[in-house]
Order: structure tokens, then sequence, then C-alpha cells
């Protein structure tokens, strides 16, 4: 006796009963949400390229990060609303000169992102 084409489909799971969640699921569903303050492409390296180095002006991390005037002008401005950059700013031969340096606040922001981040790539790998 042929067997018909339904009989060869596996049973679909019912869908009234939930899947359980792995303990690792479990944790990261618990985790607060990524900080969407550091999480953007451009404060991200910004913030990466001040916790590498004790202060970086304007121009070195335009350069760094391939941004513009205008863009870096407004990441910057968003991290130190938060708090995790400071800007010092002043004149070198009539010229002004901005540097910036990453706060405790944002090195913890950043260690906590980080840490977030490795938990995700873990997870998604079946570690």
């Amino acid at each position: 006796m042929a067997e018909t084409d339904a009989a060869r489909q596996p049973t679909p799971p019912d869908e009234g009963s939930p899947r359980r969640a792995s303990s690792a699921e479990r944790a990261i569903a618990r985790s607060p949400q990524l900080d969407s303050v550091i999480h953007e492409r451009t404060r991200l390296g910004l913030v990466s390229a001040l916790a590498a180095n004790e202060r970086l002006s304007f121009v070195e991390l335009k350069s760094l990060l391939g941004a513009t005037d205008g863009n870096l002008s407004a990441h910057a401005r968003k991290l130190e609303d938060a708090g995790y950059i400071t800007a010092h700013k002043r004149f070198e031969d009539r010229v002004p000169r901005t540097e910036y340096e990453l706060t405790p606040a944002g090195r913890e922001a950043l260690q906590r992102y980080v840490e977030h981040m490795e938990a995700l790539i873990r997870v998604a790998r079946g570690r």
C-alpha cells in the first residue's frame, strides 16, 4: 500500500503549547535592551576609539570614523548629553581644538554593551 503525501508530512507542533526557552534564551530575554545611544554605528565607533585612547581630537575622530563635520558633531553631542563623553575645547594658535574623552559612565556603558553583545553571540552560536 503506497503512502500518501499527507502521511509523509511531519505533524506540525501544537501551536497552543509554547516551546520551552533555554536558560540562555531566558537570560537574554531578561537582560535590558541594547543601549540605543551606543548601538548606532558612528557612536559605537566613537566610544570604542575613546576607550582605546585617553583623548582624541575632533579631527582625529573624523578621520578614524570617516564622518563629516556635522555628522560627528551630532553624534558627539548625543554621547555628551548621555554623559558618556566629555568635550574639552581650547584654542591652539588661534585655531579651535576640541578633544573628547570617555567618562567613567561611558566606559561602564560600553562594557555593559559589549557583555550583552557577547551573550547574544553565544546564544546565536548555540553555546
